[in-house]
């Protein structure tokens, strides 16, 4: 047996090992108390899957010319991507998170379009009864990372408010994304049967294209279930590359990624009352909303003492969290605020809406990270039912969540989507910088019921008010 074969066995070996570490670190992210382990898995997974690349490139290397210029290009990737990592890892606040992983998909996309090509360019060796399959792995390759990749950007772009969140709403936009599919469909059987660069060239483009008014067709309120759809699509892209390097871990992390992002989507779009095939197809479906009923009224502020006091004279207290929270950085006096309730005897429970955030588990990681106790941290369909009898629901950063024009106004955008019905409670006070609209872009009546009153200000700043207050 030759050196290169006992190589390749050993690394075989290695990427079993590491896909199993994989799934582990599936499993143990599904539970807080798991979490950390499950993280752990991960890593030596990745490690594992590293080094025994590594070692196969060095083996396969070994003695020809061209392999220490190979080799150096490794060394050179792997220094420059673990610098960026690190550096980006120790920087990012956890409000960048969102936009820092939709960042992350795209360069997964355009990894898998840059193998397809190659694969395209460097089709030597093939069997001439495979030469079919791989020139539709390499169409659909490509095809399913470019999307990645637009969709990605565009994730980005509008996460970071560096683009509008509202939906891109293009004449006969269901009738394009159709098309698009349609058109891709026929130019990988022509592909297949007359392989020419420039039918690669053309599926490049369209799915470019595509990718780019899928995400911009979806409206910031469904962005949640859209960093979960990429990841999913990130995940088959992977898998494509997968066959095309004929890499079996790429092919597995890659389905398990692919999947497991999949059916995250489904749930979430099923807590959010939206269809599944109307979010992955970019709204296909969805026409223009109407504009909802005009929100007119005069809302009632209040100050940190006179919260501090509602607060004391209650005996239940609901916490409803949203992103101004997280951009406030305010889970550790919040954290404490509830610590400091709970002494004096009152109930204190969190309301977490499926998609609280804007990207999916982030309030719950906010809270875990300020210790707050996973028995009192509970989900929408948990807490809904008890809030008319809770006597005080601070609403924190959040807004789209708990818009009562979801429930009751028809022709609201949000219409349908459930939400925490915070009105519902004797009082609600509203943390907020100002009266504007959500990340949906629907103004919330909630802020001139009867029942609410607005605390405006920085929502750390306003939480630690109180506490010096209490």
């Amino acid at each position: 047996m030759s050196a290169l074969t006992i190589a390749g066995a050993i690394a075989g070996a290695a990427y079993i090992v590491a896909a199993l570490l994989f799934i582990l670190s599936l499993a143990g992210l599904s539970r807080h108390e798991r979490a950390r382990g499950g993280v752990v898995y991960g890593i030596a997974g990745m490690t594992v899957a590293l080094l025994a690349t590594l070692w196969l490139m060095i083996s396969d290397a070994w003695g020809a010319a061209s392999g220490a210029l190979g080799l150096s290009l490794l060394v050179v990737a792997v220094v420059i991507g673990a610098a960026i990592g690190l550096w980006r890892a120790r920087t990012v606040q956890m409000t960048g998170m969102p936009e820092l992983i939709a960042l992350f998909h795209s360069f997964v996309g355009l990894a898998a379009v840059l193998v397809g090509w190659n694969g395209a360019l460097h089709a030597e060796g093939i069997a001439p009864s495979l030469e079919g399959i791989h020139r539709g792995e390499v169409f659909i390759g490509v095809f399913i990372g470019a999307v990645t990749f637009t969709g990605s950007i565009v994730a980005y772009l509008k996460l970071s408010a560096k683009m509008s969140s509202r939906p891109l709403m293009l004449p006969g936009k269901n009738v394009l994304n159709v098309a698009a599919l349609v058109l891709f469909v026929a130019l990988t059987v022509w592909y297949v049967i007359t392989p020419q660069l420039w039918l690669l060239v053309v599926v490049t483009a369209l799915a470019l294209a595509l990718g780019w008014h899928l995400v911009a067709s979806i409206g910031g309120g469904d962005m949640p279930v859209v960093i979960s759809m990429l990841n999913s699509y990130s995940g088959w892209a992977a898998a494509a590359a997968g066959f095309l390097l004929n890499n079996d871990l790429l092919i597995v992390t890659g389905a398990l990624v692919g999947s497991s992002g999949a059916y995250l989507s489904y749930i979430m779009c099923q807590a959010m009352n939206r269809s599944f095939i109307s979010v992955i197809a970019g709204g296909f479906g969805i026409e223009a909303p109407a504009k909802g009923e005009e929100v007119t009224g005069t809302h009632r502020e209040t100050d940190a003492v006179s919260v501090a006091e509602l607060l004391t004279s209650a005996s239940s207290v609901v916490i409803t969290p949203g992103y101004g929270m997280a951009v406030a950085q305010a889970q550790y006096p919040v954290a404490d605020l509830a610590r400091r309730l709970r002494e004096r005897g009152i109930e204190v429970r969190f309301g977490i809406h499926p998609v609280a955030g804007r990207l999916p588990g982030h309030m719950n990681v906010l809270l875990a990270e300020a210790k707050v106790p996973y028995d009192i941290v509970l989900e929408m369909d948990e807490i809904n039912d008890d809030l008319a009898d809770t006597d005080v629901v601070l609403v924190i950063g959040a807004n789209d969540t708990v818009n009562p024009a979801a429930a009751q106004d028809p022709g609201s955008p949000i219409a349908g989507m459930p939400v925490l019905r915070v009105w519902e409670a004797r009082n609600v006070v509203v943390f907020k910088r100002s009266m504007a609209s959500g990340y949906a872009g629907v103004a919330n009546p909630l802020f001139y019921r009867d029942n609410a009153q607005m605390l405006f200000g920085d929502a750390k700043e306003r939480v630690q008010d109180i506490l010096s207050a209490l």
